[in-house]
């Protein structure tokens, strides 16, 4: 059999009709009709009808196609045909052609598939194979499986496409593809690191990169001035949906550039990656600072494919009589709200008051919520009787009130609170209402981040990364408040209220850098040990750079309205950052362990609770996870002694075997000074007497292995 004679199937045509072809693939669907076989035939370029005749081919290929199944994988040879009128099919594109077999080769049969492979039906009119829902973790169990699925495999062709459609306009505008170390060293990104062992260096760790961020601008210091990486990257953070712990970015950094040349080099960038889906996006993008997101849309990645913006209301109210918002003012909060046009019949009094005043913004963290409707020219509603003529006609003017709108208001004393539950609200009705356009596609540039943000302990960390430019660069790095006032040359791409990737303008300068790293909290022993080897590189004549990256398998994803991003990933992990085909993540043996040095690693230091013979103040402060002070430890062991005394009379008891009991009544024992029913804690006060922390929560032992 010669393969350099095979034709693939979904590139046939009509001037192939008279010719003889080899093709090879796999059986998708099949029909017999008493002597003739119907087959169709798929390989990864599409499906063609291959047709079994008695009066063409031998008896012997007639019977080795009657015993063909699904998945069997074949090659055939067979002379191309027009296929008669009427009988042709829309669903497929050869579907006006069809092979007459002469010759069949079954190379491996199959097991009958765990799910529907085939997607096309066989005539026009027919209900398509494979149309029933699979659920996720069987597809991605038999994912080679899954692929050979026309869907799946056309979002793999169309990434491929995008890819490529990347690499061609960055190198025609001078950009250099440029591999980065993917054995690494830990260093602070934001995410936590996933971690390899070094067996040669035992008890030391390598670091699989979040980013190449820290070798792209040392590439701009080594002066390749514009570099491009399709980068692998690696981040151990919290389950999300829509989140992968490995994921591809398009990685990009220039020198001797500033925004405006991002914003045009990724502005044409996306505006062809989205053609190559079938999508015309238009230029210049939108732009909106931060501050002008989270004032009108509640978030900083702003779905803008509808209205619904925020109108800030407070100063209509600063004489008001309506007690709630004269007490929120005195307290110097903000009142904003939306006008939801023309929904008063789909927004009824009873929907308002009932699901959303009492249950949905509750649930989004407001205390209550006040709403209006306009009907005969005037607004309705259970408490517009406390409310002035004056102030009812000024919110007419405010909101644009027209009848059929519907205003509702959110008020309190913290603005933060006010923005992000009016900005759920807009997306939750939105949704409801299906107000978001269909197919459209709304870019924009969120830019001037604020360069810190509080840590909840006193401090501040970076909203962006560590080497992101701040807007002023006179600044002290000991002062808190002045420090979460500065904005960064920091730029996000947003689209439909996803963010698609982000970046900024790089410190270029030594001095400004260890300023950041201070006002980080950072020593100057943690940034050598850190970013020593970084930070020496800046001796050496570092030119102005900046750049960004996007997530590939969030933008494949838009481009190809895919509901997951586990549609356009070849091998993708589950929601539980499990990968059902392999069994990763799993166990290893002890030997391996030992070889890596990891077997007792910790040496003496284990995890409080878990080893024999601890001291059980200290096994009792794990176990009820609370953190005991030395000034506590003398009291407790007063009360361990006491503990001990009783358990002691309770076995020179009869019957020691029944458990005590007592008639003392049940009550809470506090802290002196504490007080039931205390306000709610921060998340850092509640943590900080944690015996040991993992993530955002308690730390506790294992109860089963």
């Amino acid at each position: 059999m010669f393969y350099s004679q095979r034709v693939f199937c979904g590139q046939l045509t009509l001037e192939d009709v008279g010719r003889r072809v080899l093709l090879a693939g796999w059986v998708d669907a099949s029909r017999d009709h008493g002597g003739l076989i119907f087959i169709h035939l798929r390989d990864r370029s599409g499906i063609v009808q291959i047709v079994f005749s008695p009066e063409v081919a031998l008896s012997d290929v007639c019977r080795g196609a009657a015993a063909l199944r699904s998945e069997y994988c074949i090659t055939v040879s067979g002379e191309v045909r027009k296929r008669l009128e009427g009988t042709e099919n829309p669903h497929i594109e050869t579907g006006n052609l069809e092979v007459l077999v002469t010759e069949l080769t079954v190379l491996s049969e199959s097991d009958a598939p765990p799910f529907a492979v085939s997607e096309k039906a066989m005539v026009a009119g027919a209900q398509s194979a494979g149309a029933e829902s699979v659920a996720e973790d069987l597809r991605l169990q038999y994912r080679y499986l899954d692929i050979r699925r026309p869907s799946m495999r056309d979002n793999l062709v169309a990434r491929h496409r995008i890819f490529q459609c990347v690499r061609e306009f960055l190198d025609s505008r001078g950009f250099l593809e440029i591999e980065t170390p993917v054995l690494t060293m830990s260093t602070p990104e934001g995410a936590r690191d996933y971690l390899v062992p070094s067996r040669i260096h035992p008890k030391n760790f390598y670091a699989l990169p979040q980013s190449p961020q820290l070798f792209k601008q040392l590439l701009m210091i080594g002066g390749m001035e514009r570099y491009f990486q399709l980068a692998r990257c690696f981040r151990d953070e919290d389950l999300r949906p829509n989140r992968q712990p490995e994921f591809t970015q398009l990685d990009i950094e220039a020198s001797f550039i500033d925004e405006e040349f991002l914003y045009d080099l990724i502005e044409e960038l996306t505006v062809r990656m989205f053609a190559v889906g079938g999508i015309a996006l238009a230029r210049p993008f939108a732009r909106m600072t931060y501050a002008q997101a989270m004032d009108s849309t509640g978030s900083d990645r702003p779905d803008l494919r509808f209205g619904l913006r925020f109108v800030d209301v407070t100063d209509l109210f600063s004489s008001t009589n309506y007690s709630i918002f004269r007490q929120i003012l005195q307290r110097g909060g903000c009142i904003k709200g939306i006008n939801i046009k023309g929904q008063s019949e789909r927004l009824s009094k009873n929907v308002l008051q009932n699901e959303y005043a009492r249950e949905i913004v509750p649930s989004f963290g407001a205390k209550g919520m006040t709403w209006m409707r306009a009907e005969g020219g005037k607004l309705e509603s259970n408490i517009v009787q406390f409310f002035s003529t004056d102030e009812l006609e000024a919110l007419r003017r405010r909101f644009d009130v027209e009848d059929g709108d519907v205003l509702i208001m959110i008020a309190d004393p913290s603005y933060r609170v006010v923005t992000s539950v009016l900005g759920q609200l807009r997306l939750h009705l939105a949704n409801r209402l299906g107000i978001i356009p269909a197919g459209s596609f709304s870019p924009v540039w969120i830019t001037e981040f604020p360069l810190f943000e509080e840590d909840g302990e006193g401090g501040v960390t970076s909203s962006h990364h560590p080497f992101t430019a701040p807007e002023c660069t006179d600044f002290d790095p000991k002062n808190v408040e002045e420090l979460l006032k500065l904005r960064s040359r920091a730029y996000d791409l947003v689209m439909n209220g996803e963010e698609l990737g982000g970046g900024s303008i790089r410190i270029s300068d030594r001095s400004l850098q260890k300023k950041i790293f201070a006002a980080l909290g950072l020593s100057e022993e943690e940034t050598r040990e850190k970013f020593g080897f970084f930070l020496r590189a800046f001796d050496f004549g570092p030119p102005p750079h900046g750049g960004l990256a996007l997530g590939m398998d969030r933008t494949v994803s838009m481009i190809l309205q895919t509901p997951s991003i586990r549609e356009v990933i070849a091998f993708p992990k589950n929601r539980r950052a499990v990968c059902p085909l392999t069994g990763a993540p799993s166990a290893v043996k002890n030997e391996q362990l030992a070889e890596l040095g990891l077997l007792n690693l910790g040496g003496r230091d284990v995890l409080p609770g878990t080893a024999e013979g601890e001291n059980r103040i200290d096994h009792l402060s794990w176990v009820s996870r609370i953190g005991i002070a030395a000034e506590e430890r003398p009291q407790l062991e007063k009360v361990l002694s006491q503990a001990d005394e009783l358990a002691s009379l309770a076995a020179d008891k009869a019957g020691a075997e029944e458990p005590m009991a007592t008639v003392a009544p049940a009550a809470n024992r506090m802290r002196p000074g504490t007080v039931e029913g205390q306000s709610a804690l921060s998340r850092d006060q509640l943590l900080k007497s944690a015996p040991a922390v993992k993530g955002n929560y308690f730390k506790v032992a294992s109860i089963l292995e």
